[in-house]
């Protein structure tokens, strides 16, 4: 018990420490951009005093570490700053863009969860056989394709030439729940590569398990096939799978600007695209913090709980 609350305090004050560091490289980051933000947001024929109200508005006019101060102060207190294209507070198009995306999150979850954990126990337990080298070839092969190009494969195919489903979530607004069939070609995108590696690693780790020699040992005292597979090698198996699983969830709330794309998904990857194209540096630096975050936070999560499933293996990030 001592061992595993020195471990927790130590990932919570690296977790700390990662979200210090993530702030300041963000704010470094958009203050190494090219350019004046104030002249390009003032427009074709920048008028000398409309620069200068833009750099105002910005606080450009003032030392870089004030800003940083100003800035990271209200991130404490949850505000993250306002638009300065449109006046709006940057906290609303998180809070637009977050519902889609979640949703979006939840539902690719919902599936690989059973699909990659089950595919990966079923290439274990016939490992080397037929349903192995099946499992083991076909996600091989669709981790192979790109997001991108599996998109626009299925749009063809099935909203295109069969016309089973929509294309794009144009004219479904942000309640997309309400519109399931403009979800089901986003989903089996997002799902395609994180299944495949999913179950390849719980293949490998189940396979190790199996051969590890307390399993070996737990056979010839014997105990059933089931429980070794499930009650002893699945969890030792599940702490690198659970790892994955984190990086998943997080590229899935975080890095999917192509999928929002292709599909016209009103999520945060679209309101990032948009606040670039606009140089809208308040929104880019807020969106950059909040997925900055939620990769330390999961990543947090899911090492305490692959240590406590397997603190043996000593998980370090």
């Amino acid at each position: 018990m001592t061992g595993l609350r020195s471990f927790v305090a130590r990932r919570l004050l690296l977790g700390v420490a990662q979200t210090v560091a993530v702030v300041l490289l963000v704010f470094a980051l958009t203050e190494a951009l090219p350019g004046d933000a104030a002249v390009a947001l003032a427009g074709d024929q920048p008028d000398p005093a409309r620069i200068a109200a833009i750099r105002e508005a910005m606080h450009l006019d003032r030392p870089a570490y004030e800003r940083l101060a100003e800035w990271a102060a209200g991130l404490v207190h949850g505000d993250f700053g306002t638009s300065v294209t449109s006046g709006r507070p940057v906290s609303q198009y998180l809070a637009e863009g977050f519902g889609p995306t979640l949703l979006l999150a939840a539902l690719t979850v919902a599936l690989l969860v059973p699909a990659g954990f089950g595919l990966g126990v079923l290439a274990a337990r016939h490992e080397g056989r037929l349903a192995d080298r099946l499992i083991s070839s076909v996600t091989l092969t669709v981790y192979a394709v790109p997001e991108f190009a599996l998109g626009i494969l299925l749009v063809t195919v099935f909203a295109l030439h069969l016309g089973w489903l929509p294309p794009t979530a144009v004219g479904y607004g942000t309640d997309l729940l309400a519109h399931p069939a403009a979800l089901l070609l986003p989903v089996l995108v997002l799902l395609s590569r994180p299944v495949c590696s999913l179950a390849r690693l719980v293949r490998a780790g189940m396979v190790d398990a199996l051969a590890a020699p307390y399993a070996v040992h737990a056979r010839r005292y014997g105990i059933g096939g089931a429980r070794v597979r499930y009650a002893h090698a699945l969890p030792n198996a599940l702490a690198p799978a659970v790892q994955q699983l984190a990086r998943t969830i997080d590229w899935l709330l975080c890095g999917v600007i192509v999928v929002e794309a292709l599909f016209v998904i009103p999520g945060l990857g679209t309101v990032l695209l948009n606040a670039v194209a606009e140089r809208d540096v308040p929104v880019v630096q807020g969106l950059a913090v909040v997925f900055g975050v939620l990769t330390v936070v999961l990543n947090l999560g899911a090492d305490l709980v692959a240590h406590r499933l397997a603190p043996r293996a000593g998980v370090a990030a």
